[in-house]
């Protein structure tokens, strides 16, 4: 199957105009992102960006029926910084009130090394903390749940992860919806320059398998 500007641009608009699903998908995805999960908080903003853009021309992506809801730009936007928020307190409470007992449990295993280096970084930055694990894929998790584990002020906390997920969150999301159209005219570069980036770090790690592997071999 293609993965064209036109294959794109078909799957959205058959979303575009369900935008009860599109909101609750929102929620969702945001959740699972925020324990952790595999899924790119980034990729359900710009997708969500994208189903608003289509939404919002409907001369060149008629609904399916006549009468049907398009999917709001503004609320999509505060769906997705609720959702953000409300994934993130709810992992801070998880740490403040069940951190000792959780951290223990045998699924947590994976993340203990990273709850160190965080754990670390809340003592020296204190509140500000809250804010770079948003910044950070990969750290929000053990971040905020560090957060709540080392007894962070709920009030700071909060006012802290909204003021940065404020900048970053609707903004993403906003942009895609206004200005689609030119994201879409460089759809085909961005494939091409992800292709590039990842047969560059295929050679990487193969380079360094191969150093690796010469480094160990016994000497003659």
């Amino acid at each position: 199957m293609g993965f064209s500007e036109a294959d794109l641009l078909n799957w959205f608009t058959q979303y575009a105009y369900q935008a009860w699903l599109i909101y609750l998908g929102i929620f969702v995805l945001m959740m699972a992102s925020g324990f952790g999960l595999p899924i790119p908080e980034e990729v359900t903003l710009i997708s969500a960006g994208l189903v608003c853009y289509v939404a919002s021309r409907p001369d060149l992506f008629p609904p399916p029926l006549e009468g049907s809801s398009p999917v709001n730009p503004y609320i999509t936007a505060g769906v997705a910084f609720f959702s953000v928020v409300f994934a993130d307190c709810l992992v801070f409470f998880l740490g403040k009130f069940f951190g000792g007992r959780i951290l223990r449990a045998s699924y947590m295993a994976r993340y203990r090394g990273r709850m160190e280096k965080v754990g670390e970084w809340t003592k020296k930055y204190g509140m500000w903390a809250a804010g770079a694990f948003r910044f950070t894929p990969g750290l929000r998790f053990p971040g905020h749940f560090a957060c709540g584990m080392m007894g962070l002020s709920v009030s700071k906390f909060v006012a802290v992860d909204a003021s940065a997920a404020a900048i970053s969150v609707p903004t993403q999301v906003l942009l895609v919806a206004f200005y689609g159209e030119t994201i879409l005219i460089y759809f085909k570069q961005f494939k091409l320059v992800v292709l590039g980036l990842v047969g560059l770090g295929l050679l990487y790690y193969c380079a360094r398998w191969v150093w690796k592997t010469k480094g160990n071999s016994p000497t003659s």
